[in-house]
């Protein structure tokens, strides 16, 4: 039985595009109840046992039963023979690709990421001094599904922002060590690295164990499992995001070709069944040309089945009145990933609002975006664009305010304060900058 891929076919002209629209956007977020249960008691069970947990988890789902958590750590040389051992082809892009994603993280920083200050007219310096984090762990699919690029996206920004010390996590199923994996680690400037994933590995970054360092954030892709415990662990450290199944948005005038788009299409479609890939365009004829680019294309791909069931849960094709209206629509939608397959995209991306990352013309494909254009491919999902961020340097710097107020400086603001701190009762806070004064006023009782 071949497989076909029919996504489902709306128009904002249909009266009951509304319902369809969002029946088609709806994807819940919740996780399975007995997972979340799990989860909880992997934490916990970590977070008492230490090492001893993490060695009996990781015999148990990954099937590698070693006397000591030691054994499971990757060392420098492990990383640089996994890198030397490479093809050369895969070495130089695995180099070019670093390089560049170094590179924009680095400009990155420079916008936005470094320390000021100024004194005002009194001689009161006012500013913002921005420090990395000590120590953050990443954390890096494993197994089947095995990411280079997750590393570089995840340890360059932290190496770039100045943090000291990039624990790496990454399940090893049965023994079976990606080499790009490694190599990546190597290339990215990865300080420690564990083959142990799931709960127990964030639960061991989270809370720390006798070989495992505690660490400051946590970053990088999982599965439900991860994720879950991600959000929990979180107060405890920090983390980057909880993401949801992969999406990309294509907005087009009709000037690709078909077989272009209905391949971007395919690109996240591939990730998982949950993956979501939509068309938005104005053009009927070419809206058809894709559904056939679709048909003709798909017994090619590998992944087929995969790719159909997700086109066909959760892709659509929707024929709009406009461009302008595309853009509404996608405003709505925020989605991870927005290709403007235009030929003129920057008539368009003015009117676009909220996306993870916004790709302008034809021959700007996602996928590279995915592995060595130079931006991050962490993006938010499910519509969480809206308010939040690609991971960037940003996440790995926090920021402290610097306040020094002059003697003159003093008289000014302690005046504003202590009639502030009056009004609201805290007669201390009161008391600290009136003592501060040149002229000491006695001590007020609250209203």
């Amino acid at each position: 039985m071949s497989l076909t891929a029919t996504p489902a076919r709306l128009s904002t002209a249909s009266p009951d595009f509304e319902a369809a629209f969002a029946a088609r956007l709806h994807w819940s977020s919740e996780t399975d109840g007995a997972i979340e249960q799990r989860v909880a008691d992997i934490l916990a069970d970590v977070q008492a046992r230490g090492d001893a947990a993490v060695l009996d988890y990781t015999a148990r789902f990954d099937g590698l039963s070693v006397e000591s958590l030691n054994a499971l750590e990757l060392t420098q040389a492990e990383l640089k023979k996994a890198f030397d051992g490479l093809p050369p082809s895969q070495r130089d892009a695995l180099e070019a690709a670093a390089r560049r994603v170094r590179s924009y993280h680095e400009a990155q920083k420079k916008a936005g990421g470094e320390s000021w200050s100024y004194r005002d007219e009194d001689g009161t310096l006012l500013g913002q001094k921005v420090t990395p984090l000590d120590r953050v762990g990443i954390y890096v699919p494993g197994g089947k599904a095995a990411y280079p690029s997750s590393v570089l996206m995840n340890a360059i920004p932290a190496h770039v922002a100045g943090v000291a010390e990039i624990i790496m996590v990454v399940p090893t199923p049965r023994g079976e060590k990606n080499p790009l994996v490694l190599a990546a680690a190597y290339v990215a400037g990865v300080s420690r690295a564990f083959t142990i994933g799931g709960a127990q590995a964030v639960a061991a970054l989270a809370y720390g164990t006798a070989t495992v360092p505690k660490v400051d954030k946590i970053t990088g892709p999982g599965n439900a499992y991860v994720a879950s415990a991600k959000k929990r662990v979180f107060g405890a450290v920090g983390i980057d995001m909880i993401a949801g199944p992969s999406e990309i948005l294509v907005l087009a005038d009709g000037t690709t070709p078909a077989d272009w788009v209905a391949m971007d299409l395919f690109s996240q479609a591939e990730h998982d069944e949950l993956a979501q890939s939509i068309l938005l365009c104005p053009d009927a004829a070419y809206v058809e040309q894709v559904q056939r680019a679709i048909d003709r294309l798909l017994p090619t791909m590998p992944r087929a089945a995969i790719i159909a069931r997700s086109l066909n849960d959760r892709g659509a094709l929707i024929l709009t009145r406009d461009m302008e209206e595309a853009c509404a629509i996608s405003n709505r939608i925020a989605p991870e990933h927005l290709e403007v397959s235009s030929q003129d995209p920057h008539r368009w991306e003015p009117l676009l609002r909220h996306a993870g990352a916004i790709f302008l013309g034809a021959y700007t494909s996602e996928s590279l975006g995915d592995y060595c254009a130079g931006p991050n491919h962490v993006l938010p999902t499910s519509g969480t664009a809206r308010f939040s961020s690609p991971l960037g340097v940003y996440d790995f710097q926090k920021r402290s305010s610097l306040i020094e107020v002059s003697a003159a400086g003093a008289q000014t603001l302690g005046t504003i304060a202590a009639e502030l701190a009056y009004g609201e009762g805290l007669q201390a806070h009161a008391r600290a900058a009136e003592l501060r004064l040149n002229d000491v006023p006695p001590m007020r009782t609250a209203p």
